[in-house]
């Protein structure tokens, strides 16, 4: 028994030091694979797939998936601006070169387009500091609902260790809580919005 969770426990140590993202699988079908998922009490130990969990859950589905739509919006928004500024810039440019306009009317253009350019940025730096601290404050609230979830779920130590799916190299799929956290984010996240 000691052997086995010793072994176990070796491995989740060598995947966390690892972290290269690997994903879980299921564990062989082999008879020593089946011999130690016997031999572990199924709450010494478990897992949550994280990612899973906060793509699917509600916090994400009604305010998440909206906060990525508006960035979106926002990053062609600037793209688009960006790209009507430099033709603005580059037909000024031909019509002085062709000898369409003055040099005084082509610097007094140019000025205009710089001042443009120069509020376009300084618009588009406040809306990125905005939009940066939306993606911060959204991500600490899924960081928070998924430790409160994992807390309550273990408040009474039912299980010795709980990591993150991501740092796994193998795991037995017995040991994945992760739909258990999923409804315990979701059950946090509706009584927030009730409270509200």
């Amino acid at each position: 028994m000691k052997k086995t969770l010793f072994a176990l426990f070796s491995a989740a140590a060598l995947a966390a030091c690892a972290g290269d993202g690997a994903t879980t699988r299921p564990a062989a079908g082999t008879a020593a694979a089946d011999a130690t998922a016997q031999a572990a009490p199924s709450g010494d130990l478990a897992y949550v797939q994280v990612e899973a969990v906060v793509s699917q859950c509600d916090l994400f589905q009604k305010e998440g998936v909206a906060l990525q739509e508006k960035t979106q919006k926002t990053q062609q928004s600037w793209a688009q601006k960006e790209r009507s500024l430099q033709g603005e810039m580059a037909r000024l440019q031909e019509k002085y070169q062709k000898g369409l306009i003055t040099t005084f009317d082509a610097q007094t253009e140019q000025q205009k387009i710089e001042q443009k350019i120069q509020n376009y940025q300084e618009a588009a730096q406040k809306e990125a500091q905005t939009l940066d601290e939306e993606n911060f404050v959204f991500t600490n609230r899924v960081q928070d609902l998924v430790r409160r979830a994992v807390r309550e779920i273990n408040g009474e130590g039912r299980y010795r260790m709980i990591v993150d799916a991501k740092a796994l190299l193998d795991a037995d799929t017995t040991l994945d809580i992760t739909p258990e956290i999923l409804a315990k984010v979701n059950e946090l996240y509706a009584a927030e919005q009730k409270e509200k």
